[in-house]
């Protein structure tokens, strides 16, 4: 088995794959002051509640937004697994064409998502990853990642909003229909928040669209993306919240077969 470990700004997801099927995936919070026995603990509670045990791993893969937990999570894989982990970063093999100005600067969770869009779809692709940022990637018909977007996430510019104005405040975005005019404040800011989102995303993808000269496929993954794409026009927008762990297992076959 292996296990892969996907650190973003709020969230930690893991996944254990036996062989290419994913037999667990969980989040936990992402905190960058836990020790790695903490995180050790919370992992090995993890498996014990979906009835894993420790044995049987063979290997490891960890990528991360937040680079002062790389080595306390790559020490917790080593004391729980006995394996030493393959980090996600410059120098690995990801078989990505990247196109960018500075290839190094591509952050490992679009290393990711676009390795896990390009083993499962046909190119050309537009990638939406919504979480705490939500990033938008565009990868042409050869399969070269050109480039992308960066846009406030749904809950950051929800906080920014509520603690910008004082008659403001925090909302359910999953609660109740939505209507894009509100009649109270509460459904004026989820109108905003969703519709005003899901417009961006159809407005993002016409763009792209243009720009790559194709009716590129679109991909949609991250914890929000349920919230927001079913209130988009677009047809055809497809949810994959495994997208980036099929894309890390990917990495790490490229990498450690053998």
């Amino acid at each position: 088995m292996i296990f892969t470990v996907d650190v973003g700004n709020t969230n930690i997801v893991l996944g254990v794959f036996d062989g290419d099927r994913l037999v667990l995936m969980a989040r936990v919070a992402t905190e960058s002051q836990r020790t790695e026995d903490e995180y050790a603990v919370t992992f090995n509670e993890l498996l014990g509640l979906n009835g894993i045990t420790r044995d049987g791993f063979e290997g490891a893969v960890i990528s991360s937004v937040v680079p002062q937990l790389i080595i306390p999570l790559k020490n917790a894989v080593k004391k729980l697994f006995g394996v030493k982990a393959l980090i996600v970063g410059p120098g690995i093999r990801t078989g990505l064409n990247i196109r960018l100005d500075d290839p190094a600067v591509l952050g490992a969770d679009l290393v990711c998502g676009a390795v896990g869009a390009l083993c499962r779809y046909k190119a050309p692709l537009i990638i939406f990853d919504f979480g705490t940022a939500t990033t938008i990637s565009g990868i042409d018909k050869s399969g070269a990642f050109l480039g992308g977007s960066i846009v406030p996430g749904i809950n950051v510019s929800l906080r920014a909003l509520s603690s910008s104005a004082a008659q403001l405040r925090d909302i359910n975005t999953d609660a109740g229909e939505i209507m894009a005019i509100g009649t109270n404040t509460i459904d004026c800011m989820r109108s905003g928040v969703i519709l005003g989102n899901a417009s961006m995303v159809d407005g993002m993808i016409a763009r792209y669209r243009d720009e790559l000269g194709q009716d590129a496929s679109v991909i949609a993954t991250g914890g929000l993306a349920a919230s927001i794409v079913p209130y988009c026009k677009t047809d055809g927008i497809i949810i994959d919240e495994d997208l980036l762990l099929d894309g890390m297992l990917a990495i790490y076959h490229k990498n450690c077969q053998g």
